[in-house]
């Protein structure tokens, strides 16, 4: 490194955003992730021994991937070379490969390879890297906001150590913003800076466990506020609230938080929980999810878990679909918070659903079983001489628009799939089945038929 180098290297430093200054330059600076790079953790053990293989960070933003990586580049003997996979291509990774064979060769050096945003590069960009990660040339460390399950190829996934980063705690948080306020070294020491407990409180309940999201505020607000008659900058509540401006939200609609916000809302509705229903309802809609996608878990919701609990269950679900479309939103989240309310207040059956998914299972094991031929077309030309339709009953013609014939085939005589609750309408329905099949069975002929 030059002296021209030096010196952009030291402004940089010096004038880059808050959260690049505070980061930790060793493992005993890093804030949280202790059930990764506690004293005992695997991880830990590896950075300190310098014996790290190739290894995924997966985890929401601001939660220390790059962070970590930057760690490992201070603590390690391997080169350490950086790409993000937003902007690098196959020709970056070529010249890193490269560079590490000529480094093996020459002086026996490992080279570290972090790739920022993984998950960004194609299958043929990450297939690449396969055969150089697989005989040593180059140890991967992988960062990306995505579950690298879904992202990252197969291949790469066997030959790593996935780390789940988790969120940060309200005291791991508040820890940083002491840091971020009173450090004078890489801090804001020097602005004669202080934060009131209700704004620190405040920032570490809203920033969602983003350590980025909290110190980027932090610092507008000392920039941007001036000078108290004490001659401090003082972080009020106030100052706090305008600084943050509104709570992040952990939402990407590719990615795993979708998929979980949409089951915990499922899981809420089967649970009969309507507050908690409404409230990941919320949560969707404010990160603009799609009022189609929605309305159509909620008719799923109807059918497979109130089934027919409470048949209108699905009307009202149906309709809040229609009607949420050719309304929209904001108007549309009225309509969708009425459906969903109403979805998990119904008593609840999955006894239909079940009956399909039973039925489904046996048709794979025994295939096309034969239809009673009482049951088929007697319509179609010939099909009196194959004795279709002969000794079929018309239920109409009988009590209670019932008769006891075999409707199944006979190899499934006895079988029952679908199985009434004792919840909701469902306890109707098992009544009247129980009684007409009862007073069918003291009919002449009964004993000719079943089912």
């Amino acid at each position: 490194m030059d002296i021209f180098d030096y010196m952009r290297s030291a402004n940089m430093e010096k004038e880059s955003p808050l959260a690049a200054r505070l980061r930790p330059r060793a493992l005993d600076e890093v804030v949280g992730q202790q059930h990764i790079i506690g004293k005992d953790k695997l991880l830990y053990r590896a950075i300190k021994a310098d014996k790290l293989s190739s290894i995924i960070f997966y985890g929401p933003p601001g939660t220390g991937k790059t962070t970590l990586a930057r760690v490992i580049a201070n603590t390690t003997s391997a080169e350490f070379t950086q790409i993000n996979a937003t902007v690098a291509g196959k020709k970056d990774m070529e010249a890193v490969v490269e560079k590490a064979k000529d480094l093996r060769g020459m002086y026996g050096k490992k080279t570290i390879l972090f790739i920022d945003e993984i998950h960004r590069f194609n299958k043929g960009q990450q297939d690449y890297l396969l055969p150089f990660v697989e005989d040593g040339t180059v140890i991967l460390i992988g960062a990306t906001t995505e579950n690298p399950y879904f992202e990252v190829n197969g291949a790469l996934i066997s030959r790593s150590v996935i780390f789940e980063l988790k969120p940060l705690s309200k005291e791991d948080i508040k820890e940083l913003i002491h840091r971020a306020v009173y450090d004078k070294e890489r801090g804001m020491g020097s602005y004669d800076a202080v934060i009131d407990e209700d704004a620190e409180e405040f920032l570490a309940e809203l920033s969602g466990g983003d350590a980025r999201h909290v110190l980027n505020a932090i610092e507008l607000g000392i920039m941007t506020t001036e000078r108290s008659e004490d001659n401090k900058i003082h972080i009020s509540l106030k100052v706090a609230e305008e600084c943050i401006q509104k709570r992040v939200m952990r939402y990407d609609k590719d990615g795993d938080n979708h998929y979980d916000t949409i089951s915990a809302f499922i899981k809420s509705m089967r649970g009969s929980d309507a507050d908690a229903a409404v409230y990941y309802l919320g949560r969707m809609l404010y990160a603009g999810e799609s009022v189609t996608f929605i309305a159509r878990r909620i008719m799923i919701c109807a059918a497979e878990d109130v089934g027919n609990a409470d048949p209108n269950a699905l009307t009202v679900a149906v309709s809040a679909s229609l009607a949420a479309e050719r309304v929209g939103m904001p108007e549309a989240q009225i309509i969708l918070a009425q459906a969903a309310a109403y979805v998990a207040s119904a008593p609840k059956s999955n006894a239909s659903s079940r009956a399909i998914f039973e039925v489904m299972e046996t048709v794979e094991k025994t295939g096309n079983l034969p239809i009673p031929t009482h049951l088929q077309d007697a319509h179609y030309k010939s099909a009196g001489k194959l004795g279709h339709g002969v000794g079929y009953k018309y239920a109409h013609d009988y009590p209670n628009n019932y008769v006891n014939q075999q409707y199944l085939p006979y190899e499934l005589t006895g079988r029952e799939f679908y199985r009434p609750s004792g919840n909701g309408y469902e306890v109707k329905i098992k009544e009247h089945m129980k009684r007409i099949k009862k007073e069918a069975a003291h009919e002449p002929g009964a004993e000719n038929g079943q089912n």
